[in-house]
């Protein structure tokens, strides 16, 4: 087990280097395949041994290795989140077909999370797809075409009549569209019960946080803040602890 933990945390951290990629060209509506890795600063194509994940930034000590400029340690944090979040989908389910769907879903999310901090958007060209992939990938091979279909469905539909519903009371946009695509594509990978759990826990921390922003930064109630990155962290809370979390609340109901 050992040896397939490592080799999905280096298959992950190869991936992040790519993610990064994505990351960064994505917003700026570029090709994420050409022009080859360049240094941001001075433009240069990066050479392989320099772009190696993790271990040449480390070697270069976060700097480029023509121009000097520090290159950000969040390239370098993308790879090991993406490799860390290999290894435990690995070490949670396995060698087995469900593992890849779950790594491409989060690894959407990790793509999706980022620039939605940086350019508060969330990208149709990454949700809209997710959307018939997650559906046909867990319909076939997790929860059945029934629960993808509502799943979708239910995500959806809920972001849509909060935002509809939030639209009417206050006459400003309280949520954008791309939340709404983003939350039926988590219905179709995992699941209305995942959609609801991952509303639950993204409203949860969202709110904690958000309180926490207005009160640091003395905006008072019309600070706006990214959803998208709450949604992807309950989703993947949903994925490694959902279902027994949902299990032992309703035992305590029961009790």
């Amino acid at each position: 087990m050992t040896f397939f933990l490592v080799s999905a945390f280096v298959f992950g951290a190869v991936v992040g280097s790519f993610l990064n990629v994505c990351i960064l060209r994505i917003p700026a509506d570029l090709s994420i395949i050409h022009p080859p890795s360049r240094c941001p600063f001075c433009e240069k194509p990066i050479a392989f041994y320099d772009n190696i994940p993790i271990l040449s930034w480390l070697l270069l000590q976060g700097k480029c290795r023509t121009c000097k400029k520090k290159i950000s340690p969040r390239y370098v944090l993308v790879e090991i989140l993406t490799g860390c979040l290999a290894a435990a989908l690995m070490w949670r389910f396995g060698l087995q077909p469900i593992t890849l769907i779950l790594f491409v879903f989060s690894a959407a999310l990790v793509v999706i999370t980022f620039i939605d901090l940086d350019h508060r958007i969330i990208p149709d060209v990454i949700s809209l797809p997710g959307i018939p992939l997650g559906f046909l990938a867990s319909g076939f091979f997790s929860i059945g075409f029934l629960n993808a279909g509502i799943g979708v469905l239910v995500g959806g539909g809920s972001l849509l009549a909060v935002a509809l519903t939030y639209r009417l009371f206050t006459g400003r946009d309280g949520m954008g569209g791309g939340d709404i695509k983003l939350l039926a594509m988590i219905g179709a990978f995992i699941g209305w019960q995942g959609v609801l759990f991952t509303i639950f826990a993204s409203s949860l921390t969202g709110t904690l946080i958000g309180l926490l922003a207005m009160v640091k930064q003395k905006e008072g109630m019309r600070l706006a803040i990214p959803f998208g990155p709450f949604l992807a962290v309950g989703a993947l809370l949903y994925i490694f602890w959902g279902p027994q979390l949902i299990r032992l609340y309703l035992e305590s109901l029961g009790r």
